[in-house]
């Protein structure tokens, strides 16, 4: 097991003017270490920056992690929760003493993450080439237009649609992307497994399929993962994320 490092934490911070855009962060002693950008899940609609577990076990093994509330629907519209997203990064740039920046999230999470990616006009909206970023994890992101964009605009959830609002609409070869860890569980949600492996189809299309790693998580569902300990105790998403950040500093 790594060394464990002392941390300090910063709480309720505010990136941004709107009530919902507060972050928390874990941080490593000292300066230069990676950080872990992650944005919760819950369908855009749900979910918070407390939810998860891991981050203490992974800001142990000196990784800094900030995770951040975004605004959601029903108060919020598209693209607000993107550029909300967007806006976090830039916070951690200039506001951190870190080295690496890495992004990622789960579920609706990763759905914001890869728009992040592909849709380079969010971080180059706030001064941030997606090249800056040292690496993302999509965990079980729905790479088309997500759900409750559908629904926002009053089409059957269900509906498979790729237009400006999915993160396959974006990919292309213009420019390399940064290294990707893909995650999908092999009992995921409905049409989940089907999308994942377009988005890993398309981005071999452009000749970028080498930037992306594939995990499936094998007796899981939806995210189920991210908070279930190992027997040594770690958290299972926790080692996954240290393992490609740490490859990739």
């Amino acid at each position: 097991m790594d060394k464990i490092s002392q941390m300090s934490t910063l709480l309720n911070v505010p990136y941004g003017p709107e009530t919902e855009q507060l972050l928390d962060a874990y941080l490593p002693q000292g300066d230069g270490y990676p950080v872990f950008v992650y944005f919760h899940g819950g369908g855009i609609e749900n979910g918070s920056r407390t939810d998860e577990e891991f981050y203490e076990d992974l800001c142990r093994r000196g990784i800094g992690v900030v995770t951040a509330d975004y605004r959601m629907y029903p108060n919020a519209k598209y693209p607000e929760f993107i550029e909300d997203c967007a806006l976090c990064v830039k916070w951690v740039t200039e506001n951190l003493a870190c080295g690496k920046i890495f992004v990622g999230g789960s579920s609706a999470g990763g759905y914001l993450s890869m728009m992040l990616c592909f849709d380079r006009r969010y971080l180059e909206n706030v001064g941030i080439r997606v090249s800056d970023i040292a690496g993302f994890v999509f965990d079980a992101g729905q790479p088309t237009t997500h759900f409750n964009v559908l629904k926002e605009r009053g089409f059957d959830r269900r509906r498979v649609v790729v237009d400006e609002a999915a993160p396959l609409y974006h990919i292309d070869d213009s420019e390399p992307y940064p290294p990707m860890l893909v995650i999908v569980a092999d009992n995921d949600m409905q049409n989940r497994w089907e999308q994942t492996t377009l988005l890993l189809s398309t981005l071999k299309h452009f000749g970028q399929d080498t930037a992306a790693h594939l995990t499936v998580m094998e007796g899981f569902k939806h995210c189920r993962y991210v908070n279930h300990r190992r027997d040594d105790g770690r958290y299972i998403f926790a080692n996954m994320v240290e393992k490609f950040i740490k490859s990739n500093l």
